[in-house]
């Protein structure tokens, strides 16, 4: 059978389509191959099929075309020869309006080409039978979707794990069925998971691999191919290093491509922290800091001097691990904290964060590194504003009244602290983000994921702590003054 183009709609198994109580198909004639799949159903009345077959089809006919005198000649072979020439699936004849019963000779044709024929009967429709054909294959492909969804999460915890390269190629393996291989530069198995493949497709595999492996400009970053009943495919890892990840499966499915091309992904990333000492540099760091060090002292391991934190939230959350991950290389830093609802990064402050697709962002100002925590309340009401405003990224301290600086610091944190004495550190952001935000409720509400309600109640608290009058001009701009240099010396107000 020639090799034809089908959908990537997972197909349908002809079985499940016996099973319809609401057809009453029956299979009359032609292999009873459990393995047997239609990807589509296709209505045709012409004597040869052939030009108007794409591969795959279930052809549904009620066999207007069949002269009276087929039955005599080889009419019903030749028609047959040509279904299975243009991978035709299965036939389906009706019994209504022409015929009464499936011609013999057409039931013969079927069992002598291995065509697997199903009789239809006078109460189905072939456009009932098309539209089971559709409700089973999304249904299949809903279900794909799931297992690609639960292996990709799947995938992103286990490289999280003590042993990330093993864990994560163990997980492919059960994931796609089969064995997963990571090849090193010079072509050697690092690791394996998974049932070993036989010897013949574990040469090929090895073979494919080097196809992929990064020899010059035009080298190919993945391929594929067979070794008897099994599916082979290579990829080659993104560091740059020559690793590359094979894997062998014994039958292919539609998302099996996409979960692959997640774990050479998160392999691409593991493979160059090994190769470039990042990743040991950064553990370093952490552990470093959790024996007490001060972020100072730990800072050159991460190879920068002043730093930006980003506060990014995700336009669906919450967040997934993967696209946390991408978010990270985006921005150009593998320093990511994922929470449920935001995700931190730690970017070395020569890397100018851009708006990213799909999320909202908030951009401290640079900072060395005894300031992180600073940096890390600014990003925090940067992201705050970015959504009040519906703006894609917004970053702290783009709006400073440049007259502040014309106050010496000491006099003006002395006057912050003593003016927002009365307050709470939740009334003081409510404060400034309303200041911020020019007195709108609803825009502080977004910011804050609270009650409008409640930031009037909050508002309406600050003013008889203050005793002032936040409808004066006046008064709110020497509050804002306040509240920004009291945000400067981190007192927490």
């Amino acid at each position: 059978m020639p090799d034809h183009a089908v959908p990537p709609t997972p197909p349908v198994p002809l079985s499940a389509l016996l099973a319809r109580d609401d057809l009453g198909l029956r299979q009359i004639a032609g292999p009873m191959d459990a393995g047997t799949v239609i990807h589509w159903a296709h209505t045709s009345e012409m004597a040869d099929p052939y030009p108007y077959l794409l591969g795959g089809e279930l052809l549904l006919s009620a066999g207007v075309h069949v002269p009276e005198a087929a039955g005599t000649g080889t009419y019903f072979d030749d028609y047959v020869g040509r279904i299975v020439a243009a991978g035709g699936a299965a036939l389906g004849f009706g019994l209504a309006p022409v015929h009464d019963t499936v011609p013999r000779a057409l039931v013969e044709a079927c069992d002598a080409h291995g065509l697997p024929l199903l009789e239809v009967p006078p109460r189905t429709t072939f456009s009932g039978v098309a539209r089971a054909v559709w409700q089973l294959m999304a249904q299949a492909r809903l279900a794909e979707l799931r297992r690609v969804a639960e292996a990709q999460q799947s995938l992103a915890a286990a490289a999280a794990r003590p042993d990330p390269v093993r864990a994560v190629l163990r997980q492919l393996a059960q994931r796609v069925g089969g064995h997963a291989v990571l090849y090193g530069p010079e072509g050697t198995r690092v690791a394996a998971a998974g049932r070993a493949a036989d010897p013949a497709a574990g040469r090929a595999l090895a073979a494919l691999a080097a196809v992929v492996r990064p020899t010059g400009p035009g080298t190919p970053t993945s391929a594929t191919d067979t070794a008897g009943d099994t599916r082979l495919a290579a990829y080659a890892l993104g560091a740059g290093h020559g690793f590359v990840l094979g894997v062998a499966a014994p039958q292919h499915r539609s998302g099996d491509h996409t979960v692959a091309s997640v774990a050479a992904v998160l392999l691409s990333l593991l493979t160059g922290e090994h190769q470039s000492g990042s990743g040991a540099a950064r553990s370093s760091a952490l552990v470093r800091l959790l024996l007490g060090a001060e972020p100072p002292t730990v800072a050159p391991l991460l190879g920068a001097e002043t730093w930006l934190v980003v506060h990014a939230a995700p336009g669906t959350p919450p967040c997934d691990p993967v696209a946390a991950s991408a978010l990270g290389a985006a921005l150009g830093s593998p320093l990511v904290d994922l929470g449920r609802d935001v995700v931190r990064v730690l970017v070395p402050a020569d890397r100018v964060p851009d708006a990213q697709p799909g999320w909202t962002l908030g951009v401290s100002d640079p900072v060395p590194a005894g300031e992180w925590t600073v940096a890390d309340t600014q990003a925090a009401r940067a992201l705050a504003r970015a959504r009040a405003t519906r703006t894609p990224l917004h970053r702290h301290g783009t709006h400073r009244p440049a007259l502040a600086e014309l106050v010496p610091g000491d006099a003006a944190r002395a006057h912050a602290h003593a003016l927002l004495a009365p307050l709470t550190g939740t009334l003081a952001d409510t404060l400034r983000t309303w200041l911020s935000l020019h007195g709108s409720w609803d825009r502080t509400a977004v910011a804050l994921s609270v009650h409008r309600n409640t930031v009037r109640q909050r508002i309406a608290r600050c003013a008889a702590l203050l005793e002032a009058d936040l409808d004066d001009a006046d008064v709110r701009m020497e509050l804002w003054f306040a509240l920004r240099h009291a945000e400067a010396s981190g007192s927490g107000q």
